[in-house]
């Protein structure tokens, strides 16, 4: 694949931390947090924390939309699936989330619910269409990355008439979650954002540029 042998390049990476040590200034601690998951496990898989300078820390933030989900999200998703009935349709990250009573989706699936796992929004109106006489439930989540597909299926199903097709809808935001972040200075404190790289291609610059005007960030 393109462009892997760069990221992999042990000189380039060595010069990199050489250069964050140089910026850094002795006398300051720099606490960043990356907002991403995915970011997460590659710090933590190549160990990048340990060759970093010790006043650069890296602080672990909120996540992807499935790891901060509230329960009774999850929840209600189960009782869709097993008390009325529906098909239900989720990607396959939401599916070994724990829910009440020791319940998952995929527990909730071997008890006898239709949950369907998607690998695209679109997939949820081919089972729609497939199946004219159920409710299709499509467990919509995702940050700003996921809501234009959402917004898409949901376009198509309304233009073809589909009665049968609903969004039971989780997306979530971004910046607010920054600034829920920055609101409680007094016990989160860092000095910027690492942040998620797919949503910034959706959303642009423009809503980050408040946290550095109001916050200096």
């Amino acid at each position: 694949m393109k462009y892997i042998t760069e990221y992999r390049d042990k000189e380039l990476a060595k010069k990199l931390v050489a250069d964050i040590a140089k910026e850094a200034r002795a006398d300051k601690n720099y606490r960043l947090m990356e907002f991403c998951g995915g970011h997460t496990h590659v710090i933590s898989r190549y160990g990048l924390e340990g060759i970093l300078p010790k006043n650069v820390r890296m602080i672990h933030g909120p996540g992807c939309p499935v790891c901060v989900m509230p329960i009774g999200r999850i929840d209600s998703a189960i009782e869709l699936a097993l008390e009325h009935g529906v098909i239900l349709c989720t990607y396959a990250d939401t599916m070994r989330v724990p829910a009440s009573k020791g319940l998952s989706l995929m527990k909730a699936k071997a008890q006898g619910g239709d949950i369907r796992m998607i690998y695209s929004a679109a997939d949820c109106l081919d089972i729609a269409r497939a199946n004219p006489d159920k409710n299709v439930v499509f467990f919509a989540i995702g940050f700003e990355t996921t809501t234009p597909a959402t917004a898409v299926v949901l376009k198509q199903a309304k233009a073809e008439g589909l009665k049968n097709f609903f969004v039971f809808c989780n997306h979530v935001l971004t910046p607010p979650a920054m600034r829920h972040i920055l609101k409680n200075q007094e016990k989160v404190q860092i000095e910027g954002f690492v942040g998620p790289a797919h949503v910034s291609t959706i959303i642009g610059s423009e809503p980050y540029e408040t946290f550095a005007k109001d916050y200096s960030k």
